[in-house]
């Protein structure tokens, strides 16, 4: 089911504004945040629309989770971060999504939670790309 008022739901220019595609996968669509000041960031939405996690089964909740795990490594691999934290946002967003954070030893926001948008680090559409090829050859 689609909502006309979601960005994950209706991609395009919505989503476009804060999110690079990499791919899409089992359970959802996968997307570089644009907001690089943490390298490597990305949101995994997921396939449907659903506000909540208790709103799909714990099948689909379980092969979701896998899938965050399976991109959580390929940062690892791509980015090689100290840490990756993760958050799922969506007081006014409301479709389940993940962001998948890389966090560096001494980098922007180290020891504490990311910030949503810190608005500091946005690149070309051809870094993006790199960025993106990256991430799928590791998946």
């Amino acid at each position: 089911m689609k909502d006309t008022n979601c960005a994950y739901c209706m991609k395009g220019d919505l989503v476009a504004k804060f999110g690079y595609p990499v791919c899409e996968m089992e359970t959802g669509f996968l997307y570089l945040f644009k907001e690089q000041s943490k390298k490597g960031r990305v949101i995994l939405a997921y396939k449907d629309h659903v506000g909540e996690m208790i709103d799909i089964s714990d099948e689909e909740r379980n092969a979701f989770f896998a899938e965050v795990s399976k991109v959580s490594k390929a940062i690892h691999k791509v980015f090689n971060p100290d840490k990756v934290n993760y958050g799922a946002y969506g007081d006014t967003g409301c479709h389940l999504h993940m962001h998948i954070v890389p966090k560096y030893n001494g980098g922007d926001e180290w020891g504490g939670t990311f910030t949503m948008n810190p608005d500091k680090v946005y690149l070309t559409d051809d870094e993006y790309e790199k960025m993106a090829e990256a991430i799928r050859a590791a998946l």
